[in-house]
């Protein structure tokens, strides 16, 4: 089975197309390797997926030509304790820094967008 159907049927990514473009992109490796969408898979692969939600290593259990509901999905593999605590290290490290730096209320004014059109040119120096 193609590696970037698989990924799409485990409910790593949404579409098969977004999950060959991390392919692409090296977002997926295999032993330390970044991948190809064509490549095939076979029970018992470990890989490392990088998406929005963190970083995976996942051991491939099931292959599934059918995307199914998400309980379905998560029996098709298993992520390692050392991924679970890294996630959760991330998330807690993710939520602490939103305790640090407050939202700003409301649209900048004239004086602040002058500002940010200010660093942003020294920043692209």
């Amino acid at each position: 089975m193609r590696i970037d159907k698989w990924l799409w049927t485990a409910r790593f990514f949404k579409t098969r197309a977004l999950a060959a473009r991390a392919c692409e992109l090296g977002r997926i490796t295999f032993h330390n390797q970044p991948v190809k969408p064509a490549r095939e898979i076979r029970v018992g692969d470990i890989l490392q997926i990088r998406t929005e939600g963190g970083d995976y290593q996942v051991e491939v259990l099931l292959l599934s030509e059918i995307r199914g509901p998400a309980v379905v999905a998560q029996t098709l593999y298993h992520e390692t304790d050392a991924s679970r605590e890294a996630r959760a290290k991330t998330a807690e490290e993710r939520k602490a820094l939103k305790n640090f730096t407050p939202a700003p209320e409301g649209r900048p004014s004239k004086r602040d967008r002058r500002k940010i059109i200010q660093f942003r040119a020294e920043w692209e120096r």
